[in-house]
C-alpha cells in the first residue's frame, strides 16, 4: 500500500508543482470572471431581444449592391423599406466585408466591437483601479460581459452595429489628449518615433474626426473641443472630418453629392420618431403628444436648453480637471438632442455608470478619513488643494451612497430596459394604452439620459487632460 501510495504521489507531482506557483486569489478571480461572465450571457437571453444581425444584413447587402455596379442609396433591404443611410465614407470603409457572407460580417463587427470596449474600458479603469490597488486584468474581465450585457452593448453587438467602434474612436481622443497633457511622459528613450508620436498625443482629434465622417452627431464633440479652448484638438478633428470627406468626393463623388444633398435631409429613412427604441427628446415628446411626429417647435426651444446646459456642464468639469465626465456630458447631449436616438446608440452610459460608481467610492474614502494613502482628498475626489471636506463623518457608510445607489440603479435600469413590454405602434395602437406608468416605462430611458446630463456629477481634478498654472500652484502649495 504505502508504495502505491508513493507511485500515485509522484505521478501528481508535476500538476503539483505547476499549481503551486499560482495565487489562490487568482483562481478565485478567474471564477468571478467566468460567472460574471456566464450570468451576463444569461442577462442577454432573459433581457434582450432576438439577434440577428438585422442592421448587418442592410449594410451588407447595400456594399454588395454598391460593389455589383448600382447606385448605392438605391438599394432597399428586402421586406423592408429601409436602406444605406450612412455617409459615403462609411460605405467605403464597410465595402470588403462584401467579400464575407453576412454572418461572417456580423461576427467580425461583434468581435471587433468587443475587443475596442476591452481596450477603451482598459484605459477608463485604470485611473481608478490604480488607486484602488486592484489588478487591471481582473476589472477589465468583470468590466466587459457586464457592459455587453446592458442595453445599448447587446444591441450593438446583437444587430450589427458601429456604436461601440465609433465610442471607441472618441475615447481614443480623450486618451490622446491625457498623454498630451503629461508631456508624453509614457514615451522612454527606447521608443522609436511612432511611438514617441503616439504617446505624445499629438494626435487627438482624429478619432472624433473619424467618427464624424462616419456619422454626423460626433460633431457635437468638435464644439465642445472649441468651448474649451482645446484648439489643437478641435483643429484636427476638422481637418480630418474635411480631408476624410473631400477624400471620398474624390473618390465616389456621385454617391457624396446624392448623400449631402438628398439622402442627409430624407429623415423617414430611419423611421417614425414615436417608434419606441428612439429614446431622444424628440422621441419622449412624440409619444408623450401620442403622435408620429415630434412637435417641432416644442422639441427645438427644449433641445437648445438642454444642448446648452450639456456642454455648460462638460465645460465645467473640463475645467475642474474631470475630462472623462465632460466627455459622457457630451455624448450623453448628443444622444438626447438629436431627433433619432436608438437604443444601441446610447452607450454613453457606459462611463456615466463608470463616474457615478467611481464618485461613490471617493467620496467614502475621503469621508473615512484614507486621504493618506495618495495624499490629501476632498470629498469631491478632487486635486490636492481643491476646496472640500477632507475630515471623516460621523456616518462614512453612507457617504456616497447616493452616488452608489445611482450607478447601480442605472446599470439596472438598462440592462433591464423596460421599454420593450410596453412598445407602441401608432396608429394601431396609442402611446396610452397601458396607462401613465406604461407611458413612464416606454420612455424610461429617455428619462434617465436627460436626468444624466442635469445632474451627473463630476469629480474635480480626477483625470484632467489639460494642466494648468492654478493645478500646479495647488499642487505645490500642498507640498509645503
Amino acid at each position: 500500500m504505502p508504495a502505491t501510495v508513493g507511485r500515485r504521489a509522484g505521478r501528481f507531482a508535476p500538476v503539483q508543482r505547476a499549481t503551486s506557483g499560482i495565487d489562490r486569489r487568482t483562481v478565485v478571480r478567474v471564477g468571478v470572471v467566468a460567472a460574471v461572465a456566464y450570468a451576463a450571457w444569461l442577462a442577454i437571453g432573459i433581457f434582450g431581444r432576438p439577434y440577428n444581425f438585422f442592421d448587418m444584413k442592410i449594410y451588407h447587402g447595400a456594399v454588395v449592391w454598391w460593389a455589383s455596379g448600382h447606385e448605392l442609396y438605391e438599394f432597399i433591404a428586402p421586406d423592408t423599406t429601409l436602406g444605406f443611410t450612412y455617409p459615403p465614407f462609411a460605405g467605403l470603409v464597410m465595402l470588403p466585408m462584401a467579400h464575407l457572407p453576412v454572418g461572417a460580417a456580423g461576427l467580425v463587427n461583434a468581435l471587433a466591437s468587443l475587443a475596442a470596449l476591452a481596450v477603451i474600458l482598459a484605459a477608463l479603469l485604470r485611473p481608478i483601479v490604480d488607486r484602488l490597488a486592484w489588478p487591471l486584468w481582473f476589472s477589465v474581465a468583470v468590466a466587459v460581459p457586464l457592459a455587453a450585457a446592458i442595453e445599448p452593448a447587446r444591441e450593438t453587438l446583437g444587430y450589427g452595429q458601429v456604436n461601440l467602434l465609433l465610442f471607441t474612436l472618441v475615447m481614443a481622443d480623450l486618451i490622446g489628449l491625457r498623454w498630451r497633457s503629461r508631456r508624453g511622459t509614457h514615451a522612454t528613450a527606447e521608443d522609436g518615433p511612432l511611438l514617441r508620436f503616439v504617446y505624445s498625443g499629438a494626435w487627438a482629434g482624429a478619432g472624433i474626426g473619424l467618427a464624424t465622417a462616419v456619422k454626423l452627431t460626433p460633431a457635437l464633440f468638435i464644439a465642445y473641443l472649441m468651448i474649451t479652448r482645446q484648439w489643437r484638438a478641435a483643429t484636427t478633428a476638422i481637418a480630418t472630418t474635411i480631408t476624410v470627406t473631400l477624400g471620398t468626393f474624390a473618390i465616389v463623388g456621385a454617391e457624396s453629392r446624392t448623400y449631402f444633398s438628398s439622402v442627409l435631409w430624407q429623415t423617414e429613412r430611419v423611421g417614425a420618431a414615436d417608434m419606441t427604441p428612439n429614446q431622444s427628446l424628440a422621441g419622449l415628446l412624440a409619444r408623450l403628444y401620442d403622435s408620429i411626429e415630434t412637435p417641432g417647435l416644442l422639441w427645438f426651444s427644449f433641445a437648445v436648453l438642454l444642448l446648452a446646459l450639456g456642454l455648460s456642464r462638460a465645460a465645467n468639469s473640463h475645467a475642474d480637471g474631470d475630462e472623462l465626465t465632460a466627455f459622457t456630458l457630451v455624448g450623453l447631449t448628443a444622444n438626447v438632442i438629436s431627433p433619432i436616438s436608438w437604443t444601441h446608440h446610447l452607450v454613453w452610459v457606459i462611463p456615466a455608470i463608470i463616474v457615478l460608481g467611481d464618485a461613490a467610492v471617493r467620496r467614502r474614502e475621503a469621508s473615512r478619513g484614507l486621504a493618506h494613502r495618495s495624499g490629501p482628498v476632498s470629498l469631491n475626489g478632487g486635486l490636492p488643494g481643491v476646496t472640500g471636506l477632507r475630515s471623516p463623518i460621523w456616518y462614512p457608510t453612507l457617504t456616497g451612497l447616493r452616488h452608489g445607489v445611482a450607478a447601480v440603479g442605472l446599470y439596472l435600469l438598462f440592462l433591464v430596459s423596460p421599454i420593450w413590454p410596453y412598445e407602441h405602434q401608432l396608429p394601431e395602437v396609442s402611446h396610452y394604452q397601458d396607462g401613465l406608468f406604461g407611458a413612464l416605462m416606454e420612455n424610461s430611458l429617455a428619462v434617465a439620459l436627460i436626468v444624466l446630463v442635469a445632474a451627473l456629477p463630476w469629480r474635480p481634478g480626477a483625470e484632467p487632460a489639460f494642466y494648468t498654472d492654478r493645478m500646479g500652484r495647488a499642487a505645490v502649495g500642498v507640498r509645503r
